[in-house]
């Protein structure tokens, strides 16, 4: 496989053609660009340049045309394919309904093979099962594992992914990285598991969103909720490596802009002022939602007045954010 090539970008062998030609040939008309002035090829330079205005790789006119700095396009098109495997991952949960749907279609797909029998993806439908593959994994694992939790707070109900992750069953020599949400550094259990794992030699960062609960060990086998809404369905577990490639680069974008929680404590120097009754309801907004649109609604205010307290109590804890914020909150007993 080229490694130079755009092609993992979703773009065409043309399409690159034309991007590179305006990289190398900025301001040149686009009548210049690589097959639009041959007329055997015109119609794919065309489409090529059509397309890559449609991406926003391309600016200007007919006449000056420009071609996106690489250091803009690439990454903002790896996080559009990265975001386009993850959603065909989600969608993979269930087969069975296309498999039964082909089958009705003639005799010629009455092969005998197993109704769920997608090569990619297994379901692990009980707790035990999830939790004793979870075993397996950490027991074998050699150099990393990531694990990202978007829980609240501690339930029974999530005991088969990353509150489960299992030092003790890891080597000293094994990478252990977890991703969890600012909102859970409200809840007491949350919190403690996040200062055993850091503890424990874990590296522990906050996001301030984060919607998916994932295991990948050694970037070679990965597992994901059945039902994101309710972990207690159970996992999928794959090996394909597309899909753990997808999932470890969601992970990796995540991590990038979420903060070390070793930083969030080791900011916290002491007591400050007390909060008013109104801030109080505005730090518990803002530690059990995510978005400032719902936590003004559920505080009663508009949305302006709502940053605003926000502000004043970031200012008023010391913290720098709003994760480090909550942990401050939780830590004192204000939320």
């Amino acid at each position: 496989m080229n490694t130079n090539s755009m092609s993992v970008l979703g773009l065409t062998s043309t399409e690159e053609d034309v991007y590179r030609h305006f990289l190398r040939n900025p301001g040149t008309p686009e009548g210049e660009a690589p097959g639009a002035a041959s007329p055997g090829e015109r119609e794919s330079g065309v489409r090529a340049v059509g397309r890559l205005r449609e991406l926003r790789l391309l600016h200007g006119d007919d006449t000056n045309t420009w071609a996106v700095d690489p250091v803009v396009a690439v990454p903002r098109l790896a996080g559009e394919q990265l975001d386009t495997a993850h959603r065909t991952m989600r969608q993979l949960v269930d087969v069975r309904p296309i498999l039964r749907s082909l089958r009705h279609e003639g005799p010629v797909l009455g092969t005998g093979a197993p109704e769920d029998g997608a090569a990619a993806l297994f379901r692990l439908e009980d707790l035990r099962e999830v939790r004793a593959r979870v075993g397996q994994l950490a027991f074998g694992a050699r150099s990393e594992v990531l694990a990202a939790d978007p829980c609240d707070a501690s339930t029974p109900e999530s005991a088969g992914y990353a509150r489960h992750l299992d030092l003790g069953r890891l080597s000293k020599t094994v990478r252990v990285r977890v991703l969890v949400r600012a909102t859970a550094l409200a809840d007491a259990g949350s919190l403690d598991r996040m200062r055993h794992l850091h503890l424990g030699g874990a590296a522990v960062r906050v996001a301030d969103e984060l919607s998916e609960s994932v295991l990948v060990y050694d970037r070679h086998a990965a597992l994901v909720p059945i039902d994101a809404r309710d972990t207690g369905r159970g996992a999928l577990y794959t090996e394909e490596s597309g899909l753990v490639s997808s999932l470890v680069g969601l992970f990796e974008r995540l991590w990038a802009t979420a903060t070390d929680f070793a930083d969030l404590v080791a900011a916290d120097t002491g007591q400050v002022a007390r909060l008013t009754d109104t801030q109080r309801l505005v730090l518990a907004a803002m530690c059990a939602v995510s978005k400032d649109e719902t936590g003004a609604r559920q505080a009663r205010m508009s949305l302006r007045t709502y940053r605003r307290h926000i502000s004043d109590v970031l200012r008023l804890l010391g913290a720098c954010n709003r994760a480090q914020a909550a942990l401050l909150a939780r830590e004192r007993g204000w939320v």
